[in-house]
């Protein structure tokens, strides 16, 4: 077995035995990430930087002080600022851009001993739910079960199909309305967003500020849970980050569910719902019930606004954010003709170096936010958000301990298969995850089973606000009763 197949917790456990070195387990991982480059998932790579940090992960570990991700090697989204590399958002405005800073989550990482063998593909800005709006082009499912290129989901379709096809260990995502929930699902792997606040958002490039929040992308529930531990906690850069400790979610892991409430939403059973999906989604509940949870049928009738609300929000805080490329400072800058003044150049340098989607998002956030719109849309969209969290709290009042939903309407789908459609079709790729970001919520998808076709589908549990552990724990025991093994055929 190549060691890039290993787990966090298998390639730890290897490390501080002796068993492997991080220098070879970090040359096993840059090997399969270039030989992964028809999954399209690195967009920069850096083994110069991943084997220098290797050989300091080794010298710590030589004198015991090995943190738990202390040379492990994992891909970083390139949404995360990387101090000297680059960090476009995969957007040619910010071609060039190298910052002279690092990011919270990268830097904390590294402070763990982590290894970064390079950044990872994703949607423009974050916006998108295929891969499909990157600069760089779609990064690629490593499933693949006819003749066609599979999605492999969005935003963080780069940091999924890394992690899916073995080219690292693990890998950061971040999830504005599901995208680190939904790429996880289609590709077999674990996805976990935490309470938003938990992890800091400091360096990390903005979408939505109230709806952004990273989290790991891994091949298991406790790797996940090792992996969150290193990345939480409070930072005074980022004012919407939570002063609160961080517990060891790996020890509450317990395997233990019994006289836990799951709730089941009825506002999820909607029209279309694939007779895959709805199986799957009760497969899943008997699993938890197995184990000694009671099953609870709940209500959260505000569900059916959600997506309507999330797509007045997060383009009207996206409009905002996305106003600072305007070729001044940093990044690209359109070529300009004499006479042009500086408005011309702000309009052709937007234009040059934003994609559709994102010009799409910035103008109806725009609309929103105009005079005469604001009443109308964006501050109806708030109320409706409030309600939203306020149908959680009901139900979480209630002796609720995690939600049991599905993660995706449907499997992974062929590149190019939305392109030209309707862009609320793409959106509603969102619809079981919004409602999770709009009201702040930590919520985790794991694989389950698979479709007719042999594609991954995954469920999602939603949890109380700050009670990661407790939310993993339930999906540890999900995975057991699941016992999803299946890996995609190298077909690459």
């Amino acid at each position: 077995m190549s060691v890039n197949t290993l787990t966090i917790e298998a390639a730890r456990d290897a490390l501080k035995k002796g068993e492997i070195t991080a220098v070879e387990l970090t040359e096993s991982c840059i090997a399969a990430m270039d030989a992964g480059d028809a999954l399209n998932a690195f967009v920069h790579k850096t083994p110069e930087i991943a084997m220098e940090q290797a050989r300091a992960a080794d010298a710590r570990l030589a004198q015991g002080d090995a943190p738990s991700l202390c040379g492990i090697p994992m891909g970083i989204k390139d949404l995360f600022c990387t101090k000297g590399v680059a960090s476009q958002a995969a957007s040619n405005i910010l071609a060039g851009f190298r910052p002279e800073y690092e990011s919270t989550v990268t830097a904390k990482l590294f402070g763990a001993g982590a290894v970064m063998i390079g950044k990872l593909n994703m949607d423009e800005f974050a916006m998108g739910s295929s891969n499909e709006t990157s600069c760089y082009g779609a990064a690629v499912n490593p499933w693949k079960v006819d003749d066609r290129k599979l999605t492999a989901g969005g935003s963080s379709g780069g940091s999924a199909a890394a992690v899916a096809g073995d080219l690292c260990i693990a890998a950061t995502g971040t999830d504005t309305g599901g995208s680190i929930r939904q790429p996880a699902a289609f590709t077999g792997i674990v996805g976990i967003k935490p309470t938003y606040g938990r992890v800091s958002r400091w360096g990390t490039i903005a979408f939505a500020s109230s709806l952004d929040q990273a989290g790991p992308m891994t091949k298991s529930v406790r790797d996940a849970a090792i992996f969150l531990e290193a990345i939480s906690g409070h930072d005074e850069k980022d004012s919407t980050s939570a002063d609160l400790p961080v517990p060891d979610f790996e020890a509450a892991l317990t395997g233990d569910i019994r006289g836990k409430k799951i709730g089941i939403p009825r506002e999820y059973r909607m029209d279309g719902m694939s007779a895959e999906i709805e199986a799957l989604w009760n497969k899943g509940t008997e699993m938890l019930r197995d184990a000694g949870a009671e099953v609870v049928d709940i209500s959260l009738p505000h569900t059916k606004y959600a997506l309507p609300a999330y797509y007045v929000i997060a383009p009207a805080e996206a409009s905002s954010n996305l106003a600072r490329y305007d070729g001044v400072r940093y990044g690209l800058r359109a070529p300009l003709e004499a006479g042009d003044g500086i408005v011309d150049m702000y309009e052709k340098t937007r234009a040059l170096g934003f994609g559709k989607e994102v010009q799409r998002r910035v103008m109806v956030g725009t609309y929103v936010l105009s005079a005469g719109f604001y009443d109308a849309y964006y501050n109806r969209a708030r109320k409706v958000r409030a309600l939203i969290k306020r149908d959680f709290e009901n139900v979480f009042a209630q002796g609720i301990d995690a939600i049991l939903t599905p993660a995706t309407p449907s499997p992974a789908f062929g590149l190019g298969e939305m392109a030209s459609a309707d862009p609320v079709e793409m959106y509603l790729n969102d619809v079981f995850t919004v409602t999770v970001n709009l009201a702040g919520l930590p919520g985790v998808s794991v694989p389950v089973g698979l479709d007719a076709n042999g594609l991954p589908l995954g469920l999602q549990l939603i949890g109380r606000p700050w009670e990661e552990g407790d939310l993993l724990n339930h999906a540890y025991v999900l995975e057991r009763a699941a016992g999803f093994v299946a890996k995609p055929s190298k077909w690459w």
